[in-house]
């Protein structure tokens, strides 16, 4: 099978279930912006020293195909055809919870914002957290136009809480000093 096409020539590509539409529609976007933070968390985990936030971080990559596939489908597919879409469950959320639970166990009260760095890994976790807010943001969009999935967006927006916390605990991890941000005063 070749890679390429050329059916995306004139502009439009084939959701799950062959409905033809433009790759300017939102739910394109939408699930375009899933993809790109996919890439992102392997980013992250490809810089990652602890082997259980590897585990998660390809388990949330798996979540993301999840999620993409959902959104890549013909919200009038079949009942047959919707039943090939892999789903998402409650546990998925849960996972996340529980992982952000165990880091921030062992870190200190959040008591100032925190400005993206201080090393390159800290950026790739803010990077991703960015792109999934974005990602959210976009299948909310989404959901006003047709109904999207409520676990799509609640796990979305949990895992960009999951970067964050993320972010905390590898700057502990690499022993480097959070970048607190200082809010100039007016004179």
């Amino acid at each position: 099978m070749k890679i390429y096409t050329k059916k995306g020539d004139v502009g439009e590509t084939s959701l799950f279930g062959g409905k033809r539409i433009l790759k300017s529609a939102l739910r394109i976007n939408a699930y375009g912006t899933v993809d790109e933070l996919n890439c992102f968390v392997g980013l992250v985990r490809d810089t990652q020293a602890n082997p259980k936030q590897i585990a998660i971080l390809k388990e949330i990559q798996d979540r993301l195909f999840t999620l993409g596939s959902t959104l890549a489908s013909d919200p009038e597919l079949n009942e047959n055809a919707k039943k090939l879409v892999p789903d998402l469950h409650e546990s998925d959320v849960e996972l996340l919870e529980k992982a952000m639970d165990e880091m921030d166990s062992e870190l200190p009260p959040l008591r100032h914002f925190i400005l993206p760095g201080g090393h390159v890994h800290v950026s790739y976790c803010h990077l991703a957290r960015t792109v999934c807010r974005r990602a959210e943001r976009l299948v909310v969009e989404l959901n006003n136009e047709t109904e999207i999935e409520p676990l799509i967006i609640k796990y979305l927006n949990r895992l960009s809480d999951y970067f964050f916390v993320l972010s905390r605990k590898t700057i502990q991890e690499l022993n480097v000093k959070e970048l607190e941000w200082q809010p100039r005063r007016k004179e």
